[in-house]
């Protein structure tokens, strides 16, 4: 692989315009390879030699440094081609500049263009790289002052009665070590030992005791407890009163102090490890560059601007390696008991595999989807079913039960589309969406999934696609018409399954994420929330065949294929309950946020799902009393609501139609270099806005359609258009994060300090 496609597959998404250009550099030292072919042509007598060739022939007159380097090293004067140096302008930092000292050379000014354009790009590494450790330095301090309060409250609650300190202990022959021992005894196993061993290293080597000072108790005198409103009690205990609170000096509030440290350390250490690969891949860079100009000039400039990065700040620093090697200390002794494996483990998880029986199988559900299709397909044909006298009686009772997993099926497979584009344009949604690192689905888990699902509806239709009822009991098989049900049984059992099997961490993040849009706005809101909700959203018609399950098999007569779900009232009423909650749960969503971070643009967000609410409101007036009044209502609310929602899809989501952006009346950044992509899914995306329309209106069916088919028809568009959707969302999120160089999650810290000076 090329330097410059591993140099981005390994960079840091969210700082890639941080990183030295390597690209544009590359092209600057094409330019002067250009110019030096075409300077050896014309002045090379005789004929023009072959392009092939000309490569080679250049090397053939470059300076020989000899078989066995005992050649004597040529005169400084012939061999220096630049000088840098450390440049100081008042108001600002340090920066380097190179001066190139053979720019009266024929083709010097493109030397010299290349490295003035070098001086920038290192500048601009140094700059970022001194503004990021001076952040992680603030913010190791930050954590210094969170684990002299952790300690505090650990001997505080552990031990109530009081501490002593017990004499010294030798180990070994000449390794004393000091002992501050629980006058409650000893616990071994727990979250947190009562026994705490202090060995103290000496610069040689040796261990040598110290009379142990036991952490003070006085900063718990200045502390408090940070209440971060990110569930329905502190939600509301935020509204109520203060957001900080008094230590109780309890276990349970110790517990979730430790788990937020334990997860703030651990963030931090990601922190580090992306900021020293930072470091690692850009002075990599700039020495794969300089090797390059070398190559192609045939000079010995790369020894002296290398040498210069060594001696940089880029290359001096070691902050960084020290907190990683501290960090590491301090997590294993606090957060894992002393266990080294068990402390590496949890700082450093594994990477991801791709497992070949995930392929396996994904090729085998996928084979078998299509020959039961195949097998549907020869069997409605054979029976003719499509002419069948209980053809609408089927649709009506059977189609609605088995639409649900088609629907399913479909969302599946557009997310596992989106994770497959993410990845190939290296969008980090992991990182944004939060997941646990190295338990995100890929596209093949994603796609295996939705093939399992398809096997065993697909199979289930088969099963029950018979349309002739038993002479002898004028009713169907008890078995068969259950198996929608099984079915359904069937998933909620593996979707809550405590088990790890299939996916379990990626099924509870789901399940947390569902909570959280039903308990909305109690929760905080965060980007998997409300990206849930809007899927939620598109999924109007699936709810709605989950309540028609409800009715057809507790008050129909599932025996016989009937139910008079439309003829109750309260079955109507729900539909449109139903139907609302989802734009609801989005809408309250969007006015949590407008509270919290007092974004205007968040209110007009919330007007936008207040106006599909209204919309499917006049739609049921409409329904229940018609009339040309409830009509008009009912048309000008829907056509509000969908311009609302196309512009908001178009212009805020996707960031697009921006007049004077690089790209005319798109963004200034774009992950597809064809902009014609862009264009193309703005006009779907209308399209099919005008399609939901549909599901307001409820305008003339297709008459080759049954009326079940063209509602599922309908919503499958709906599902397709929130599929592409999330593609082009996520990038723009994705840009955004770029732009603010947003690469880590902001981890709360479980105290407050009420004087900031004390440390």
């Amino acid at each position: 692989m090329k330097f410059g496609k591993e140099l981005a597959s390994q960079m840091v998404q969210e700082w890639q315009g941080a990183y030295m250009d390597y690209n544009n550099l590359k092209t600057l030292l094409k330019h002067i390879m250009i110019f030096k072919q075409r300077n050896a042509l014309t002045s090379s007598p005789g004929p023009a030699p072959r392009s092939g060739s000309l490569k080679r022939r250049l090397t053939m007159y470059r300076a020989f440094s000899g078989l066995t380097g005992r050649r004597g090293s040529p005169r400084k004067n012939d061999d220096e081609v630049i000088l840098v140096s450390s440049v100081h302008e008042e108001g600002s930092e340090n920066h380097y500049q190179t001066m190139f000292l053979r720019s009266s050379e024929e083709g010097g000014e493109y030397e010299l263009v290349f490295f003035r354009r070098l001086d920038e790009e290192f500048n601009k590494v140094v700059k970022f790289y001194k503004e990021k450790v001076e952040e992680v330095k603030v913010e190791a301090e930050e954590l210094n002052k969170q684990m002299d309060a952790l300690i505090a409250l650990r001997i505080k609650v552990d031990k109530p009665l009081g501490h002593r300190v017990v004499p010294e202990v030798k180990v070994g022959n000449s390794a004393p070590a000091t002992v501050i021992a629980s006058v409650n005894g000893v616990k071994q196993g727990g979250a947190h030992m009562d026994v705490i061993q202090e060995v103290e290293m000496s610069s040689e080597g040796s261990m040598h005791a110290k009379s142990f000072t036991p952490a003070s108790l006085d900063v718990l005198d200045h502390v408090k407890i940070n209440v971060e409103p990110d569930k329905p009690v502190s939600t509301l205990r935020n509204v109520i009163k203060s957001s900080k609170s008094d230590l109780s000096f309890s276990k349970n509030e110790l517990r979730k102090a430790e788990e937020k440290l334990r997860l703030a350390f651990m963030e931090f250490y990601r922190q580090l490890r992306l900021l020293k690969s930072y470091c690692f891949l850009n002075m990599l860079a700039f020495s794969k560059i300089m090797k390059k100009y070398d190559k192609i000039t045939s000079r010995s400039a790369s020894k002296a601007y290398l040498e210069m990065v060594d001696k940089s700040y880029l290359g001096t620093s070691d902050e960084v390696n020290k907190l990683i090697e501290r960090l590491e200390a301090t997590f294993i002794k606090h957060f894992a008991n002393g266990n080294h494996r068990k402390g590496m483990k949890s700082l450093k998880p594994r990477n991801k595999k791709e497992k070949h029986r995930t392929t396996f199988f994904l090729g085998l559900f996928s084979g078998c989807s299509i020959a039961l299709v195949a097998a549907i397909v020869t069997s409605i044909h054979a029976g003719n079913l499509l002419n069948h006298e209980r053809r609408g009686q089927y649709m009506d009772n059977i189609f609605p039960l088995y639409s649900l997993f088609g629907f399913i099926f479909l969302h599946m497979i557009m997310y596992g589309s989106n994770t497959y584009l993410w990845r190939r344009f290296r969008v980090n949604y992991p990182f944004i969406f939060g997941f646990k690192p190295g338990t995100e689905l890929g596209f093949r888990e994603v796609f295996l999934i939705a093939s399992g699902l398809s096997v065993l509806a697909l199979a289930a239709v088969l099963s029950n696609l018979d349309m002739e009822m038993d002479p002898r009991t004028e009713s169907f098989k008890t078995l068969t018409e259950l198996v929608p049900l099984g079915l359904v049984i069937v998933l909620l059992l593996i979707t809550f399954c405590p088990f790890n099997i299939i996916y379990r961490s990626s099924r509870f993040f789901l399940i947390c994420c569902a909570w959280h849009c039903i308990c909305a706005p109690l929760y905080k809101v965060t980007l998997s929330d409300f990206f849930l909700a809007d899927q939620l959203t598109s999924q109007v018609q699936a709810f709605r065949s989950l309540q028609f399950y409800v009715c057809y098999y507790v008050w129909g007569d599932f025996k016989r294929r009937s139910n008079k779900c439309l003829e109750s009232d309260i079955y109507k009423f729900m539909l449109f309950v139903v139907a609302i909650i989802p734009f609801l749960s989005r809408a309250l969503q969007c006015l949590r946020r407008l509270f919290e971070e007092k974004d205007p643009m968040q209110g007009l967000n919330s007007l936008k799902y207040f106006s599909t609410i209204v919309a499917l409101v006049m739609r049921t007036m409409y329904d229940q009393r018609r009339g040309s009044f409830w009509k008009v209502m009912a048309a000008s609310s829907s056509g509000v609501t969908t311009i609302y929602s196309t512009y908001w899809d178009i212009v805020i989501d996707w960031g697009l139609l921006r007049k004077n952006s690089k790209n005319p009346w798109l963004r200034d950044k774009l992950l597809i270099s064809n902009k014609a992509v862009y264009f193309l899914a703005v006009v779907v995306n209308i399209l099919l806005r005008l399609v939901w329309m549909q599901l307001v209106l409820d305008f003339n069916d297709a008459p080759f359609l049954h009326r079940r088919a063209m509602v599922a028809v309908v919503a499958c568009l709906e599902i397709i258009r929130r599929g592409i959707w999330n593609f082009f969302r996520l990038e723009n999120e994705h840009f955004n994060n770029v732009g603010k160089y947003r690469a880590f999650k902001s981890v709360p810290l479980p105290f407050y300090y009420e004087d900031e000076k004390i440390m």
